[in-house]
This record gives C-alpha cells, structure tokens and sequence, in this order.
C-alpha cells in the first residue's frame, strides 16, 4: 500500500465516488432528509443541521491523512458519503464505513456498487491484505448488507462506543481479507451485471 492514501475517485457500476468537499454539503443534507437517516440512533451521521460539521471533520480527517471521505453519486445526484478510515499502511489495512445512502436508493444496485469500487481500491490498487466493518449492533440492515459481501463476523466488542442516545453500543466487526478478495469480487460483479 502506499505510504499515503491519495483523493482519487472512483467510477463503475453506474455510480461515482467522487472525494468529499465542501460543494457536497447540501446535497447530503437532502440525502440524509431522505429517508431521516439521521434520526436513526445507531447510524454515524448527523441530521440535516449537523453535516456541516460532519464534512469539515471528515475533511479535517483526509487532510491529517487519517481516513479518505467520498460522496457516492447516482444518476448526477449525491445520495450519500461513505469512506476509508482506521487506515494503517504498515499492515496494509484499512476499513470501510461511516456510509449511508438516501432512502430512495435503498434496495438498488447503489450500496453493492459502492463496495465493488471500494474494496476493488483496497486490495487490487493499494494492495491491502484485510479490509474491516463495523456496525452497532442494532443496525440489522447493515450488518445484512455486510454478510452479503461475504465479510466474516471476526467478533463483537461489548459496550464498545455509545450511540446518539447514550445507549451502550456493541460494535459487530467483520472482515475480508485478500485472499478472500477474488471469489467475493466475482459474485459483486455478477450480481451488478444482473442488475
């Protein structure tokens, strides 16, 4: 892997993954209206009036070459941001998430092709050898999207974090790993050319 993580985007499989900056930040406010994403407890992602200071963390983030924010374009529209964080190059790992989609996209090829592009990016580009998830442990639909890739369940850490709530959080943590790669691409790219 690189000694650094460069701003790159990333296209296929009728999306984009463009880097994160500050143009996005109305467009992600509709995104996360869509559906009140940011309502949900156990998400990472603020409502409306919180992205502002959501993305200038997240670009604070990219600059201190700590994580690589993208927001996730269909059809010309932003429908959401996801990105590369708990990066460490002397492994090379990294782990892919603070992601979330406008409810409208839910169901559609959108999150399958956000993952065919960024694990794509991992391991055949920066050459990672592990790419990791982690989800609360009431988040369902993300812990199913995560088993559909064909990511392990590798554990639970118990009273891990806190949800928006104050609630204890129990983060469910998956992984790939490169030679796990090959066959999970080919069933990613089968499954987005039968979209």
């Amino acid at each position: 892997m690189n000694s650094t993580l460069a701003s790159v985007t990333l296209a296929g499989h009728g999306i984009r993954l463009a880097p994160l900056a500050r143009e996005h930040i109305a467009p992600l406010q509709d995104a996360v209206d869509d559906g009140d994403i940011g309502a949900l407890n156990y998400v990472n992602v603020p409502g409306r009036e919180g992205i502002p200071a959501w993305v200038e963390h997240a670009l604070a983030m990219r600059d201190a070459g700590r994580e690589l924010p993208f927001a996730i374009v269909s059809d010309e529209r932003v429908v959401g941001s996801t990105r590369f964080y708990d990066i460490d190059m002397s492994v090379p790992t990294l782990a892919i998430g603070y992601t979330f989609h406008a409810a409208s996209v839910w169901r559609s090829h959108v999150n399958t092709a956000n993952k065919r592009l960024m694990l794509g990016h991992a391991f055949d580009t920066l050459g990672a050898q592990s790419v990791f998830f982690h989800t609360s442990h009431l988040n369902l639909r993300s812990q199913a999207a995560i088993e559909r890739l064909g990511a392990q369940r590798d554990g639970i850490l118990r009273a891990h974090k806190r949800h928006k709530d104050g609630s204890l959080r129990n983060t469910y943590t998956y992984s790939i790993t490169a030679p796990e790669w090959p066959a999970i691409r080919e069933r990613l790219n089968a499954r987005l050319a039968a979209r």
